[in-house]
């Protein structure tokens, strides 16, 4: 490869990451063509890009993007993403499916370093909607256990002067 080209490279790399908040790098080893070209696939439907390049290559683009991240050593393929969680879960899963593979690296979350073990973590939370919507029921359990408690009340004060009507009229 020609120095223009690596150097267009490397550029067009910088730009993606300055977009995304999330950088994971992986090891693709043991993927065959059909398993590499499944993992983009999903990678793409979830808007996350995947670029593989060569380690000196990647570094190069991480620094100049202002970034610090361990030496890369083995293949490498880098997820270039803007959700953290979408990008950690789409890799988890397909992990799961083909072996453990591919194995994540570590990574980079809005400028701090994150190993192997984290990025699993964060692919076992669940997504934003749902944590909106866990948010929302708790928040509005108590207001639901109040107006049950209110109407619980107005039924008794109902049956209450029921029965004092009734006592009323037989006497």
């Amino acid at each position: 490869m020609k120095r223009t080209e690596k150097e267009q490279l490397v550029t067009e790399l910088k730009e993606k990451m300055a977009g995304a908040t999330t950088l994971y790098y992986t090891d693709f080893t043991g993927l065959n063509v059909k398993r590499m070209t499944e993992l983009r696939r999903r990678l793409r439907r979830a808007k996350v890009e995947y670029v593989v390049i060569k380690n000196t290559l990647a570094l190069r683009a991480v620094n100049e993007a202002g970034l610090t991240v361990q030496p890369l050593h083995g293949p490498t393929g880098l997820v270039v993403s803007r959700d953290a969680l979408v990008a950690a879960k789409v890799l988890a899963d397909f992990a799961r499916e083909n072996d453990q593979k591919p194995v994540v690296k570590g990574g980079l979350m809005d400028g701090r370093i994150l190993d192997a073990e984290q990025v699993k973590k964060l692919a076992a939370m669940p997504s934003r909607e749902q944590m909106l919507a866990e948010l929302g029921a708790s928040m509005q359990a108590p207001l639901a256990a109040f107006a049950g408690a209110l109407n619980g009340l107005l039924y008794m004060f109902a049956g209450a002067l029921d029965a004092l009507k009734t006592q009323r009229e037989g006497a």
